[in-house]
């Protein structure tokens, strides 16, 4: 007889990086065990960071439900213009991202320092860039 397993809850714990949010993730994601990793992402995005690395190196399992979380999370982070970047490094994590094209509206990276890097590296450029606002001349 086949006895089934519901998916764990994962874990869900935020790290500061390099003063970068880390939304790190452990464990499985599908319709039953999004709530705690939406609810994590919802709080670190109400805090305006101008950077966030979400670590899905540890997720065994991402479903449709994951991936809808996810591009969640990106759009929040573009209205907000907080730079964003996705550890992930295994096949679970890595294939519904190529196969949705996901991986192309959010940077991935293998680890959290390259993550966290590539945010900081955004985020100096773009405060080094001038000033797009035109002056008016009287």
């Amino acid at each position: 007889m086949f006895d089934a397993h519901p998916l764990a809850s994962p874990t869900v714990r935020t790290l500061e990086h390099d003063d970068i949010p880390v939304v790190v993730v452990a464990g499985e994601i599908d319709a039953s065990t999004a709530h705690p990793v939406r609810v994590r992402l919802n709080d670190v995005l109400d805090r305006h960071p101008s950077g966030l690395v979400v670590d899905l190196s540890d997720v065994g399992f991402f479903g449709s439900t994951g991936l809808q979380l996810l591009l969640g999370a990106v759009l929040r982070a573009r209205r907000l213009r907080t730079e964003l970047a996705l550890v992930a490094n295994r096949r679970a994590v890595l294939r519904p991202l190529e196969i949705t094209d996901l991986h192309h509206e959010v940077a991935v990276h293998p680890t959290v320092e390259q993550a966290v890097a590539a945010v900081r590296t955004r985020l100096d450029r773009t405060a080094a860039q001038p000033s797009r606002r035109r002056r008016r001349s009287w």
